[in-house]
């Protein structure tokens, strides 16, 4: 099978093409031009490499040929450009655009990425039945996106599916996230100023999101969105001294030295019992083994970096 993966330079997109890779397809990993990323991308024989920015995909057209299509890529996922507006409207024709690509392609299925943050704040496990209420450009963008995107697959002929992200985690996140700032300052032997973290809270090591991604690729049923998270919820505080015993147990963990950020999410969590349902995805891994993992990683590209100076 050939799988096409846009954004394939983004954590979720490294290990998603690594885990196509590894069982047995081909992969067409769409990139920026000049990306930072794209030396992080596997080689190998059975990937194929097209570059092109977001907006010019319509000129990929007929290019090649695939079985399955994932879109992953969006501009401004964080901070203040998750209500830049103008940007967001684009990310939405932009997904039109994918979705046009991919049956101009020969594609049969495409699988679209979106947020938890199409939900908005939230007091209780996501399922089904919970109601539509982002707060965010971002959020609406990624909502009318997908809406959007349902409808012109039908009209097109091919099977669609979205997909809501909830908290990942894992090898080439951002330096910005709360569980990599954990880790390298923990690593560095640091005392990590915190929040209460109150929350109560769902993470998925992103190895298990690219599973469930394929997963809902070969198996997920036409129009159905399905939450991707562990099922799992438990206190932040949990995780982070989880992440702290794994490192140094010895580290003081500053609690309530930050305030929390204005809208503050207080409660994340996916049902997805859908998703086992319709496509069999249980998570592989404990929130333990995927830090150790993401822990390993990172220590790497620190002891790197150090030996370069």
């Amino acid at each position: 099978m050939r799988i096409a993966i846009t954004g394939a330079t983004s954590m979720t997109g490294i290990a998603l093409t690594r885990l196509v890779l590894d069982e047995g397809h081909e992969v067409i990993a769409i990139v920026r031009p000049g990306s930072a990323g794209l030396d992080n991308i596997p080689t190998s024989d059975r990937i194929e490499v097209r570059t092109s920015d977001i907006s010019g995909y319509e000129r990929l057209s007929g290019a090649t040929t695939c079985d399955l299509f994932f879109h992953l890529a969006w501009n401004k996922t964080a901070g203040a450009g998750r209500d830049d507006m103008d940007v967001q409207l684009k990310n939405m024709e932009y997904t039109l655009d994918v979705v046009k690509l991919a049956k101009s392609w020969g594609a049969s299925a495409f699988v679209g990425v979106g947020s938890q943050a199409e939900y908005g704040l939230l007091n209780g496990k996501v399922n089904k039945d919970t109601p539509i209420d982002p707060t965010s450009g971002y959020g609406i963008a990624k909502y009318s996106a997908g809406k959007m995107a349902a409808i012109l697959c039908k009209q097109l002929g091919m099977r669609f599916c979205w997909s809501r992200i909830f908290s990942s985690y894992g090898e080439y996140d951002r330096d910005y996230t709360l569980i990599m700032y954990l880790i390298r300052t923990l690593l560095n032997g640091d005392s990590p100023e915190l929040t209460k973290c109150e929350q109560i809270w769902d993470y998925i090591y992103t190895g298990d999101v690219a599973r469930a991604l394929l997963a809902i690729g070969l198996k997920g049923v036409d129009g159905r969105t399905y939450p991707i998270g562990s099922g799992e919820c438990r206190s932040l505080r949990g995780y982070v001294t989880d992440i702290r015993d794994s490192i140094d147990p010895n580290i003081e963990l500053r609690f309530g030295v930050k305030e929390y950020y204005p809208h503050q999410q207080m409660f994340l969590c996916a049902d997805i019992s859908d998703l086992t349902e319709d496509t069999g995805f249980v998570p592989k891994y404990s929130f333990k083994e995927g830090i150790a993992r993401t822990a390993s990683f990172v220590k790497g590209q620190m002891d790197s970096i150090s030996r370069k100076d």
